[in-house]
């Protein structure tokens, strides 16, 4: 194999993932930033599950999208995107299953 196996790289990870959307625009005429993000502790999702923090913030969204769908918060008749559901429930349970996000209204979001 030429990629290492992703179970033996968590142990030696430091550090955090950060994953967030940054927004910009006009609401009611004004001007408004608006940023939602995770971070998330290599060590500590290490600890957990034994992988690194990249593998926990990719296999967790993934198990709560499933996890909608069996249990008929999301469901639809037809062919839907997973962004085309309510994302209210999935972002309750991103916060129940050890991915809190948080959000900044109107903050500085510029980056140099």
């Amino acid at each position: 194999a030429v990629l290492p196996n992703p179970q033996d790289l968590g142990e030696n990870y430091d550090g955090e993932t950060s994953i967030g959307c940054r927004i910009r625009g006009k609401k009611d005429g004004k001007e408004h930033t608006y940023y939602v993000y995770n971070n998330c502790k290599h060590q500590e999702a290490y600890n957990e599950t034994g992988m690194q923090g990249v593998s926990y913030t990719t296999g967790v969204p993934a198990m709560i999208g499933a996890m909608m769908f069996l249990k008929g918060i999301w469901k639809k008749p037809g062919v839907w995107n997973v962004e085309e559901f309510d994302p209210d429930p999935f972002m309750e349970q991103l916060n129940k299953q050890g991915l809190p996000w948080h959000e900044v209204f109107d903050g500085d979001l510029e980056i140099d």
